[in-house]
């Protein structure tokens, strides 16, 4: 996987910092891949272990939808609680989407359309087609909300929209050029793409963000993208950051490679 030109040189970073004896791991897109998870995990367990000050892991979002087990992707993110580790689940604009569905049978035809045909399977829901009707999108709702555990649900309705620490900014899809991080939208928060992605404005904090799918993870002076699209691609990025550094863990990949790393072979 291309490491090259992924990091700017010091001179070229605004400043980006945590808060003392602090480290943070912020796990991108998972979309239904509970092995990648899992790896990912095992990995930030692994990296942990030798740092005994305070550990948050930020998940930014889209744990549901495409990859072929999300209701297995919740138990894990259920049942993976460490003791000390603080974890906070911001909500991506596919769990918004399976909670309006429930609400709303109208939404199933747009959910179905970008990956939610996945996550009713994991639930056991099986369609042989896409459905074309009312009552067959009222019929599936029931039956997804018989099979969808209160805990799941619960979960889900409880995944915050951001979240801020030290000179970071956490959103899913990012935010509204332009508008302060507390006058922010909910709606940009979890589906905003090109005014975000295209814009220099320098933000007040640096956007760490999903989404948005890239080759590799994205560092730019005003924002951070980590959605390298796990679930077609087998890559889920998480990134590491502590004090002002920056560094990335990989599934499918051996090494743990720093700002540092990526400066040299750029």
């Amino acid at each position: 996987k291309s490491i090259v030109n992924l990091f700017f040189g010091k001179k070229d970073l605004p400043p980006s910092s945590l808060p003392d004896n602090t480290r943070l791991y912020c796990v991108g897109d998972i979309h239904g891949r509970h092995d990648l998870l899992a790896e990912v995990l095992d990995r930030i367990q692994l990296d942990v272990t030798d740092f005994s000050g305070r550990v948050v892991i930020v998940y930014l979002g889209d744990y549901i939808d495409r990859g072929l087990h999300s209701r297995e992707v919740i138990e894990i993110l259920l049942n993976s609680s460490w003791t000390g580790v603080e974890y906070v689940y911001l909500r991506g604009n596919h769990e918004q989407t399976f909670l309006a569905f429930l609400q709303e049978d109208s939404v199933g035809r747009s959910w179905l359309s970008f990956g939610g045909q996945a996550t009713l399977a994991s639930y056991g829901v099986h369609l042989a087609k896409i459905p074309t009707k009312r009552e067959e999108f009222v019929r599936i709702q029931q039956e997804l909300k018989e099979n969808v555990p209160n805990s799941h649900l619960d979960f889900l309705m409880n995944t915050t929209l951001f979240y801020e620490m030290g000179s970071y900014f956490f959103a899913h899809a990012g935010i509204r050029p332009g508008y302060p991080l507390t006058k922010q939208n909910p709606e940009d928060i979890m589906w905003i793409r090109d005014e975000f992605l295209n814009s220099k404005k320098q933000f007040e904090k640096i956007v760490v963000h999903g989404h948005s799918v890239t080759n590799d993870p994205e560092f730019l002076p005003n924002r951070i993208g980590i959605d390298t699209g796990a679930y077609a691609t087998g890559v889920l990025t998480c990134l590491v950051l502590e004090a002002d550094q920056q560094r990335l863990i990989q599934t499918g990949s051996k090494e743990l490679y720093s700002d540092k790393d990526y400066r040299r072979l750029g």
